[in-house]
């Protein structure tokens, strides 16, 4: 598993800058924000695996905060921690209602904040909540949305791939690939911010797979835009020499791998008929398989 990624939302600089400090030296990636709204946005482009968030913020309060993350289809799965200084019963059955997952009192002792942090965290990769590399969904939230939309009409599930993710993998290493699976995830989180709504659903489905659930109308817009933009984005992973020549040499295979670009396979339910929900992730891989064929 790569490092996790902690966003602490806390207006006081000097326990944002503590936080920050403590919590890089126990091994996770960190970022801060002073206000509630400068959080949402950080989470909507890089998507954190827990949330450290105070309630008393300069603009919005940290119970908003937490409402526009869980009303959000893309943010609801965030573990949340709720630190501040209000003690009162009622406070607490507040931000808890609001899904919460802890709530420490300031002033609050730093080794039992770490110890919720790393609890919420086992709790969340032991039940297949989220993709330890990406922070994404996965498992069993993919599955949840995929009951969900089966009952419903007009919307499109994208099955998307990085073509020549593993030769990429083996010549670069284990950190240069999950750096290029952290920018497929930010630039899906983009394209769908572009032109999808708050209620589209991006997930991890493990590797170099993802998915993306949107209406019908937008899902042919948000493929070809998605894929022009990796195919493009993508070659600054790359040295000079390969971006150059166009493929990579796999010196253990002695052979050439091609240049990394995104499948992508799409169906609706105005062009299939479902009757459980493998058929719709089976359909969808057997559109991106055609996709990747037709561009190969």
């Amino acid at each position: 598993m790569g490092k996790a990624r902690l966003l602490i939302v806390e207006d006081d600089p000097d326990i944002s800058n503590m936080l920050r400090i403590y919590f890089t030296a126990q091994g996770y990636d960190v970022d801060t924000a002073l206000r509630g709204m400068d959080g949402v946005e950080k989470t909507r482009h890089v998507m954190p695996h827990l949330i450290v968030l105070d309630i008393m913020l300069p603009d919005i309060d940290g119970y908003e905060v937490c409402r526009i993350m869980r009303t959000n289809t893309r943010t609801s799965h965030i573990p949340v921690i709720f630190l501040t200084q209000k003690d009162e019963r009622s406070d607490k059955l507040k931000g808890l209602e609001l899904g919460a997952d802890n709530y420490i009192t300031k002033p609050f002792d730093i080794e039992e904040l770490k110890l919720y942090v790393q609890n919420a965290l086992a709790r969340s990769e032991r039940e297949s909540l989220t993709d330890p590399q990406s922070g994404l969904p996965a498992g069993r939230l993919i599955e949840d949305q995929l009951r969900r939309i089966i009952r419903t009409k007009e919307w499109a599930f994208l099955d998307v791939r990085i073509n020549s993710f593993e030769p990429f993998k083996d010549v670069y290493g284990f950190i240069a690939g999950t750096d290029v699976l952290r920018f497929t995830a930010m630039l899906l989180g983009e394209v769908v911010d572009e032109l999808g709504s708050d209620n589209d659903f991006i997930g991890h489905a493990g590797g170099d797979n993802f998915v993306i659930i949107t209406s019908e109308h937008t899902g042919e817009a948000l493929k070809q835009r998605l894929k022009a933009r990796f195919n493009e984005e993508v070659l600054t992973h790359y040295n000079f020499m390969d971006r150059e020549q166009g493929y990579i040499q796999v010196a253990d295979k002695n052979s050439q791998a091609p240049l990394m670009t995104l499948a992508v396979g799409m169906v609706t339910p105005s062009t299939h008929m479902f009757a459980d929900i493998r058929e719709i992730t089976e359909l969808a891989a057997e559109e991106r398989r055609r996709d990747a064929s037709s561009a190969g």
